[in-house]
């Protein structure tokens, strides 16, 4: 991950109960700090058992908070009105966030159920009453996230609660990835500025089936599809990423595809269900970052004897932003132009694609940014056609697209309710 200092100037209060997970707590407090912020850890007595407070001091620079005392710390912390927010002149709470990391069966049920009767319990309760965010990780064997621990965790939801799912495997549900757990603290601390908004994003290559063991495809890696979903999750839109990969990451839906003709049907598809959903809710913007395949063929059912010439019989794919055109003509569209011209030649002919396909935004890239974890581009925006360049790592790119996208199309979400 890049470790831009999305988390600069934030004070976290670092939540650790009893699970054998509390020993992957140290490298998630690196984590955070990597990303500017202050970790203050506090710690109930089995937490302490499993990993010793002065682990956690050494990991925080700061000592951990374990035991009852007359300063009252989960006042301080994470009690009166949310840090920068004193309009009514209640006393600031030390505190951006909440983050319980691992969450027990145990400490959700009490924090459901308001029962501040450990030091993590009583940092939740007085958090949520006086509004500061909290996100959960929980942890626990797989027998005990039971329908009773689910309807607890729902609880916390509807209380706003923001809760980053555990993994299922090897018969318990545990801990998410610290990666995971540091993107779900980034979006509750990152204002929202898209949450309510939907986007769709491609990513990667596609792949033509030669015969049952050989295909066609390109060098695309799927790095900047997967980056521009994360940065999206991380301002607060709901994602989906439509893509030949796996990123695994529980906040954004991910729908898999082979080829290029599944790509375009799955996002038709998708988008006629963001048209037809429940909420009545479509999408409103689309990236096309994936390097779609220009060409199909139609693959031998056997595997092709090696050995002698082969002619392979291609014709055009489906352009899927023309497919998109004709069928969603007023949704938002950001497209990529990848090209081995540079200079105006390049520029020249994402203009060209801008036109032809009725972008109001297109990102333009050289092949030497293809299968990497940096790259450079030049960002043109419709109407303006200023020029935008910008290079480095693809987490740094997404965040440089999505700015263009905030200010250009005026996307601009709400804040939930905590």
């Amino acid at each position: 991950m890049d470790f831009t200092k999305h988390l600069a100037d934030k004070t976290i209060v670092l939540g650790i109960t009893g699970s054998i997970a509390a020993v992957r707590t140290i490298e998630l407090a690196h984590e955070l700090i990597r990303r500017g912020a202050t970790v203050q850890a506090v710690m109930t007595e089995p937490a302490e058992r499993i990993i010793h407070p002065d682990a956690i001091e050494c990991a925080t620079g700061r000592a951990a908070i374990t035991g009852w005392t007359g300063r009252v710390s989960w006042v301080e912390y994470c009690g009166g009105a949310v840090k920068g927010d004193c309009s009514e002149g209640g006393a600031r709470a030390a505190a951006d966030l909440l983050l319980i990391a691992p969450c027990t069966a145990s400490t959700i049920g009490k924090i459901a159920h308001g029962i501040p009767d450990t030091l993590v319990s009583i940092f939740a309760t007085t958090a949520i009453g006086a509004g500061v965010p909290v996100v959960v990780a929980p942890a626990m064997h797989e027998s005990m996230y039971n329908p009773i621990v689910r309807g607890n965790i729902e609880i916390l939801r509807d209380q706003g609660v923001a809760i980053v799912g555990p993994v299922i495997e090897e018969g318990k549900a545990k801990i998410a990835p610290n990666d995971d757990i540091v993107r779900w603290a980034e979006r509750v601390l990152g204002g929202y500025a898209l949450s309510g908004i939907r986007i769709l994003i491609t990513g990667g290559a596609t792949a033509e089936p030669i015969d049952p063991v050989r295909i066609i495809t390109s060098r695309a890696s799927g790095r900047m599809g997967a980056a521009l979903a994360y940065e999206a999750f991380r301002r607060g839109a709901d994602v989906t990423l439509v893509h030949r990969g796996r990123i695994g990451f529980s906040g954004i839906q991910e729908i898999y595809v082979e080829t290029a003709e599944e790509m375009t049907g799955a996002v038709l598809d998708e988008l006629g269900r963001g048209e037809r959903g429940g909420a009545g809710d479509g999408y409103d913007l689309m990236i096309s970052a994936a390097a779609i395949s220009d060409y199909t063929l139609d693959p031998a059912a056997d595997k092709i004897r090696s050995g002698s010439q082969l002619t392979l019989d291609l014709r055009p794919a489906r352009k899927l932003l023309e497919a998109v055109q004709d069928v969603y003509p007023d949704l938002a569209v950001v497209g990529f132009k990848l090209e081995t011209a540079s200079g105006d030649v390049l520029i020249e002919r994402a203009k060209a694609a801008m036109d032809r396909y009725g972008l109001f935004m297109v990102v333009a890239n050289t092949v030497e940014s293809m299968g990497g974890d940096a790259g450079e581009v030049w960002i043109i925006t419709e109407g303006e056609r200023d020029l935008i360049h910008t290079d480095g790592t693809k987490d740094a790119i997404a965040g440089a697209i999505f700015d263009c996208v905030e200010r250009v199309v005026g996307l601009v979400g709400h804040r939930p309710q905590q």
